[in-house]
């Protein structure tokens, strides 16, 4: 019984170093590596077993748009070309990383000699790119009791930006309620869209404002701007609003006078308008061509 078990050990570890001494195997340090942008980045690919002495080796960058060679033959080609080299056996070097080279790399090896004569292992590579200074919206002027909306953009960053919102250099917290000096405001902060918005603003809300863009690259600030939080005069609102209702009446009123007393009616005569007086005996108006002139002319009756 001992003798068969051995025996059957011993085949199983004679079929597996055949195996292994007759197949191409891949392994790599790091399946998800990354890098900051313009750093430098290896993308490993180990033969932890070959037999076949000159194996080939491809690399391949795929995309949405499907797989294209950066290695093949020898060559970096593609984006990579003249920026990464082959380290041997087939690690592949990034020199100088950029935001396009965010993807996924297949190291292929075919070992013609082997039984198995193909292994492949595919690596996850994302470049990380710190954020710009981002755009930030700060009203000038509020008044005391209304709302207001704070904005801050930036879209170069990736992973995408984080954002963070300070009053006079002091970061502001998510929740209010959290800070006793952030504890009567009525705001909601958004890190992820970087809009601060007040329900109601109130005097100690005004200040200068600043934010803060931030990713596993590094951060980026906006210069800080001003905010004035003003009280309405309701009282002098009132007061012109009445103002304006008295002259208006006192206008309309005047105007009516006007009207009554005939100002608006009265007429120059014309010589459309003009009616001519009854002629008396022995007496002829005759009418010139001036309009509205008249002489009269004699006759005499025998």
């Amino acid at each position: 019984m001992a003798k068969t078990r051995l025996a059957c050990l011993l085949t199983l570890l004679s079929t597996h170093c055949y195996f292994s001494t007759w197949a191409v195997v891949l392994k790599t340090n790091n399946e998800s590596p990354w890098t900051n942008e313009f750093d430098k980045i290896e993308l490993s690919c180990l033969i932890e077993s070959i037999s076949t002495t000159n194996p080939r080796i491809e690399w391949k960058k795929i995309t949405n748009e499907g797989p294209s060679y950066v290695y093949f033959d020898g060559q970096i080609s593609g984006d990579l070309e003249n920026r990464a080299s082959i380290r041997e056996p087939a690690t592949l070097l990034i020199t100088n990383a950029t935001r396009s080279d965010t993807a996924k790399y297949r190291c292929e090896v075919t070992a013609a000699d082997d039984q198995k004569s193909v292994d492949e292992i595919v690596i996850d590579l994302v470049v990380r790119v710190k954020p710009v200074v981002p755009k930030c919206s700060v009203p000038k002027s509020v008044p005391f009791g209304k709302s207001a909306e704070l904005s801050c953009v930036e879209e170069e960053g990736f992973p995408k930006s984080k954002y963070q919102w300070f009053k006079n250099r002091e970061e502001i917290p998510n929740d209010p309620k959290s800070s006793i000096k952030f504890f009567n405001s009525s705001y909601t902060l958004n890190t992820g869209s970087g809009t601060l918005k007040f329900i109601a603003v109130r005097k100690e809300d005004a200040g200068e404002y600043s934010c803060r863009a931030e990713n596993d690259a590094g951060y980026s600030e906006c210069l800080p701007q001003q905010m004035e939080v003003y009280d309405i005069d309701v009282v002098g609102i009132i007061l012109g609003v009445l103002v304006v209702v008295v002259v208006l009446v006192c206008m309309t009123a005047g105007i009516c006078c006007a009207y009554k007393r005939g100002y608006f009616s009265g007429q120059k005569p014309t010589g459309n308008n003009y009616k001519v007086p009854a002629k008396g005996d022995g007496v002829d108006y005759v009418r010139t061509e001036d309009e509205g002139d008249f002489r009269h002319k004699s006759s005499f009756v025998i």
